[in-house]
This record gives C-alpha cells, sequence and structure tokens, in this order.
C-alpha cells in the first residue's frame, strides 16, 4: 500500500511517518522542510522537498491514500501572512484534491482543528455544531472543510478536527500548551500561566498517530465525515499543577491574559468507529521529563512557529 503524506517533515507528520514505516506502509512524504527534515533513510521512504501550491500531478500516481498535513498551524503563524496562510490552507487543497481525482485515489485523510467551533457554551461539542470560526487561521480550516465536502462523490475523506497535540516527537514543538508549560518548568523552574481557567482540549500525539492509522486501516469500513480528536479537556492551570507535581517547578499566574479561547471537545463519534485512547496528558509530560532529562529535547527558535517564521522571512 503507497501512502503520500503531505506535510509528513512537520511535528505530526515526523511521528506518523515513523509508526507507518514500522508496518511496512510504502511512504513519500512531500514537504518544505521550512523546520528541517527529522527523518531517517529508509528503504519505503521517498522524501520530496518541494512546496504544496506547486505540486507534481505525477506525485499522486499510484497512491492509495493521501494524507494532509501540510498547513500553516495556529492563529499567530496565520496572522504573520495570511495571504500564505490561504493559499496553503485553501488554495492549494482545491488543487491537490483535483489531482487526487484525475490519479484516481480513493481515499483521503485530511487534518482540519478543533477549534474550527469558536467558543461554545455546551457541555459537548460535537461535529454537528455550527461552526464560527474566530480567527483566520479557524476560517482557512472551515473552508478547506468545505471544500473537502465538495469531492465527497470522488474520494472517501475523513477529516480529524484534533485537538491541542502534546507530546514528544523527533521534530518538535514547544508553542503548545503542554509541552511549552512542561519545557518553562525544567528549564526555568517556573511556569508561567496567564489566566489559567481558560479550557483547552488535549490529545497525546502518539494517539494522533494511531488515528491516522486506524482510519487508513478502516477506510472501507468508517464512512466519509468529519471526526473530532481530543480527549481530555482541562484548564490550562490544572495542566501547569500536573506539571508542577512532577518537577516541583512553582507557577506564576499572570491576570493580564490576552488568550481568551476557552473550549472543549467531544470525541464520542471518533470512540463509536472502535478507536481507543492509549494515552494521555499525563503520559506526555512524562515522556518530556525523561526525553530533557536524556538530552534528547533541544530547544531553538525552529521549535516555535512564529519565531521561525519571521527569523526566515516565510511569507
Amino acid at each position: 500500500m503507497k501512502i503520500l503524506i503531505l506535510g509528513g517533515c512537520g511535528y505530526i507528520g515526523t511521528k506518523l511517518t515513523n509508526d507507518l514505516l514500522k508496518k511496512n506502509y510504502k511512504i513519500t512524504v512531500y514537504d518544505t522542510q521550512w523546520f528541517g527534515n527529522y527523518l531517517k533513510q529508509h528503504k519505503n521512504l521517498k522524501i520530496i522537498k518541494g512546496d504544496v501550491r506547486s505540486i507534481d500531478n505525477k506525485i499522486f500516481k499510484n497512491v492509495n491514500t493521501v494524507i494532509n498535513l501540510a498547513n500553516i498551524a495556529n492563529d499567530p503563524s496565520v496572522d504573520l501572512s495570511p495571504t500564505l496562510s490561504w493559499e496553503v490552507n485553501v488554495l492549494s487543497l482545491f488543487q491537490i484534491l483535483n489531482k487526487c481525482k484525475k490519479n484516481k485515489v480513493k481515499h483521503f485523510i485530511h487534518s482540519s482543528s478543533g477549534s474550527v467551533y469558536g467558543i461554545k457554551t455546551e457541555k459537548k461539542v460535537t461535529e454537528d455544531l455550527e461552526l464560527v470560526p474566530l480567527s483566520i487561521y479557524n476560517k482557512t480550516k472551515m473552508i478547506s472543510e468545505r471544500i473537502l465536502l465538495s469531492f465527497k462523490d470522488d474520494l472517501t475523506f475523513h477529516s480529524i478536527r484534533p485537538a491541542t497535540v502534546c507530546g514528544y516527537s523527533p521534530r518538535m514543538r514547544f508553542d503548545v500548551s503542554v509541552n511549552n508549560l512542561t519545557l518553562q518548568a525544567l528549564k526555568y523552574k517556573k511556569i508561567k500561566v496567564f489566566g489559567g481557567n481558560q479550557i483547552r482540549p488535549n490529545v497525546n500525539i502518539i494517539d494522533i498517530s494511531r488515528i491516522f492509522q486506524h482510519f487508513i486501516i478502516n477506510k472501507n469500513k468508517i464512512r466519509s465525515g468529519f471526526y473530532n480528536a481530543g480527549f481530555e479537556n482541562l484548564s490550562i492551570l490544572k495542566i501547569a499543577k500536573m506539571i508542577s507535581k512532577f518537577t516541583g517547578a512553582k507557577i506564576n499566574i499572570l491576570k493580564n491574559n490576552n488568550d481568551p479561547r476557552s473550549y472543549k471537545l467531544d470525541s464520542s463519534k471518533l470512540l463509536e468507529t472502535g478507536f481507543k485512547p492509549k494515552c494521555n496528558v499525563r503520559y506526555a509530560i512524562e515522556e518530556l521529563i525523561s526525553m530533557y532529562k536524556r538530552k534528547k529535547l533541544n530547544d531553538n527558535d525552529s521549535n516555535y512557529t512564529v519565531k521561525w517564521m519571521k527569523k526566515k522571512n516565510i511569507k
């Protein structure tokens, strides 16, 4: 089985690619490599450096499943260059899906975002609620889903709406909540929390990889659609307290909070397909602490999307 992973050198993509290679899939990774390439050579792996905005049609030949992880991720990154974000997150997706159709690719897995719902007061934020995107990033994700839906007669698609991802990957990100707070605790023995009462849904990167694999294995059994992927709705302060318990770091709560987002996800629809999560936030924290002690966590500018995009003038 041949799988094409767009954005396969990223935080999630690197983890997913390595996991799929262990199961003997033939993988082609297509990535700009703006943030580097942490994948090792493998007999079943082909890596192509390129931009999804100008991807060649022939790359889709004989591909069974396309996994789309290529995007400008999170609000601050998108705000740096809204035009780039619309081109990558939306316009390129339309071109990619047309090339899938032309090459008779029958399965497409898309990474959307759990933030497309906006701020909801409902106790259970399920897939049938209205999408009310608040930011440009959220809007690009919503429109990309609409584009995907327009190809429902041409291929089977599974669009995942992930919660905030946490845990270790060879290509690390420290600009997501659990990873960032854990690094603060390890480096400075202090954790800065802005506000703290805002709720974030979370998912371990190990389970995110398993979710993609779940859809690959069951592509003909699970109907096309949108699936939330988040299993722990926790306040930022509760996350900080968990980290403090393991590290002994002190928590400094700051009242100035310029990020009022607070939302939950209900992933019952995904669980009903037979998927069962194995890892949680606590596991991610423990794993990050272990990797830090083993000097496997390298903290540099490339681990922070906005900082790196500014430094490299990516726009």
